[in-house]
């Protein structure tokens, strides 16, 4: 089954029969997708399912071969992360794309940092109080910010690329696993933000996730990515544990059986080949 094409007035993201290769190997074959203003989407699928792909898609890492996209009623198409930022869509990549040797307030400020009024002067002072600022209201509370992040732990680190996602100010935020790495302490912080951002109504996020448990939490909508497709869409209060399980186990059962074919025709094949000599 393949989810078609569906908008509504609100939407302010539209991608519409995306489709993405790397060689040999399709990640992408006809995805299409919408995103209200305000609503927290959750994006499913196995690993390989093409999630990150169509993420740097969205974000402007890498251009689709076929497709297109619109964002709030226009033609959208980023030729960079930093034109897509511009436009107001942010990610936090599953990688975080931290510098290691740069402090937690540089991470935060990298490729935005604040000057001093014209003068080609860094305002460090503004940016470590306005990155402590972001850090507090997320609830992560670090006791120097000019130490180099390569010294935190993996969930401080994703903290990090959390807090300056939403601090971007962007329309859309774009999350790769944001709780990868995290203890549960950490990880209840961030989806505490995700449900205080979802109550203000004017953040929309994509977030992939692999604990459906927090899907339905979190997420006002969910999508799964089956063999390249959407191959569900659904609110969150419609569907189940059980159900999204079940595309899963079904898809394993589909590929086990695929695979058993290719097996014995392999197999059929070698034993023929003697007597076709």
């Amino acid at each position: 089954m393949i989810v078609a094409p569906v908008s509504a007035d609100d939407d302010v993201l539209r991608v519409e029969h995306i489709a993405k290769s790397f060689g040999p190997v399709t990640a992408l074959r006809d995805v299409s997708l919408h995103l209200k203003k305000g609503e927290v989407l959750g994006l499913l699928g196995d690993n390989g399912a093409g999630k990150s792909t169509l993420i740097k898609t969205i974000c402007g890492f890498q251009k689709q071969d076929s497709g297109q996209m619109w964002l709030k009623g226009q033609p959208y198409e980023p030729k960079s992360v930093e034109q897509a930022r511009t436009l107001g869509v942010d990610v936090v990549y599953q990688d975080l794309a931290l510098i290691d040797e740069l402090s937690v307030y540089q991470n935060m400020f990298l490729c935005r940092e604040e000057r001093r009024s014209r003068l080609p002067f860094l305002d460090r002072r503004r940016m470590k109080r306005e990155a402590r600022a972001a850090l507090n209201e997320i609830g992560i509370h670090l006791p120097r910010l000019d130490v180099p992040v390569a010294r935190l732990s993996g969930g401080q680190r994703q903290s990090i690329a959390v807090a300056r996602g939403v601090y971007s100010e962007a329309d859309i935020l774009l999350l790769d696993e944001p709780l990868a790495a995290m203890g549960a302490k950490e990880g209840a912080m961030i989806l505490e933000l995700i449900a205080r951002l979802k109550a203000e109504g004017e953040l929309s996020m994509i977030m992939i996730l692999h604990n459906y448990v927090h899907v339905l939490e979190s997420c006002d909508r969910v999508n799964m990515i089956v063999d390249g497709v959407i191959a569900l869409d659904k609110p969150t209060a419609e569907t189940s544990l059980e159900e999204l399980t079940e595309i899963v186990v079904d898809e394993y059962r589909r590929a086990r059986l695929a695979a058993q074919a290719q097996e014995a025709a392999d197999a059929a094949a070698e034993a023929s080949a003697p007597a076709a000599e």
